[in-house]
């Protein structure tokens, strides 16, 4: 198999925390430094590699300062809180990453972009809260947000949670930047938590139009298929802790699938096989690549993520053929 130029790898939440959930900056930090250890491995094999992450555990923390120091200093926006967290978990894995390339004796180092994605101002999941954030909360703690404009849903015996925006992302605003990098050298992190959302104003010039931040969350596997397209990758790699998507999970008949087509896959999609909080926006993520001429797209773990774009034989590989 002929080597690929260019892959996005889109860590998943267990490369973000501790393997008991834990998002205190150690547990982050020494999660982050695995990460890195096989993206640079990746490198190692002669790839040029954009990094994208996930970033829920973040922002629900910060949405909680924002809740307990609500009284003293003004609450931030969901696009701030996007901004803040990408900026926090860019400048950490830059760290680890430029770490792991020394220690390997490789020339590249990491870039950090704190990026933007344009989303349409005209899109539903802008008027329609459905993704959830944060914490969960008793009714009588979630009824005082619901009075100052927030949406909240009962979630069952967990509590209520925070439901917000979540709209389609269109493209990756900063690729050119993330281009310019890459070109230079650098492994580029970039796009974090589906990047912030932003739309575009008319103004005086269509041609360069005024951006400004929204308040909502884009789905960051979403992201990486846009991310992935805008920046002319030949593979995408979608890492998570389970090494195959799996039909039938949870069931005495759950199977693993490896090679798929994209019929086969959004066939089982359609079937409702795949949950939509978790592997869900994977598969519609490698759907969506391969459908804008991507040329492959791997579902798999943190650990195969250098097999998976070096070789065929690990997870759920999606091509057009």
């Amino acid at each position: 198999m002929t080597l690929p130029r260019r892959a996005v790898v889109a860590l998943g939440g267990n490369a973000m925390t501790g393997p008991d959930g834990s998002a205190t900056p150690a547990a982050q930090q020494a999660a982050l430094r695995v990460a890195a250890g096989h993206v640079a491995e990746l490198v190692a094999a002669g790839v040029e590699v954009v990094v994208t992450h996930g970033n829920g555990p973040q922002v629900g923390n910060l949405l909680v300062k924002n809740e307990l120091a609500a009284h003293e200093v003004p609450p931030v926006p969901l696009d701030w809180n996007v901004a803040q967290t990408q900026a926090t978990i860019g400048f950490t894995l830059a760290d680890e990453l430029d770490a792991a390339l020394a220690a390997r004796g490789l020339p590249q180092r990491t870039a950090a972009l704190v990026t933007r994605t344009l989303v349409d101002p005209a899109d539903p999941g802008l008027r329609t809260p459905s993704k959830p954030v944060g914490r969960f909360l008793p009714h009588e703690h979630a009824q005082r947000l619901i009075a100052l404009g927030q949406t909240w849903e009962d979630r069952g015996p967990r509590g209520w949670r925070r439901i917000v925006a979540s709209p389609e992302p269109r493209a990756v605003v900063d690729y050119p930047a993330v281009h310019a990098l890459v070109a230079a050298g650098f492994v580029v992190v970039c796009a974090g938590g589906g990047g912030i959302p932003v739309v575009a104003d008319d103004g005086n010039d269509p041609t360069h139009p005024a951006l400004r931040g929204v308040e909502a969350v884009i789905d960051k596997d979403l992201t990486a298929a846009v991310l992935a397209r805008d920046v002319d990758a030949d593979v995408l790699v979608l890492a998570t802790d389970v090494p195959n998507v799996m039909v039938g999970f949870g069931t005495p008949s759950a199977r693993p699938l490896g090679r798929v087509t994209p019929a086969e896959l959004r066939s089982l999609a359609a079937a409702g096989e795949f949950a939509g909080g978790s592997m869900g926006p994977k598969v519609e993520a490698a759907l969506r690549f391969i459908g804008g001429g991507g040329g492959r797209a791997v579902v798999t773990t943190l650990e195969s993520i250098t097999d998976a774009v070096t070789g065929d034989d690990v997870g759920t590989v999606l091509t057009a053929h």
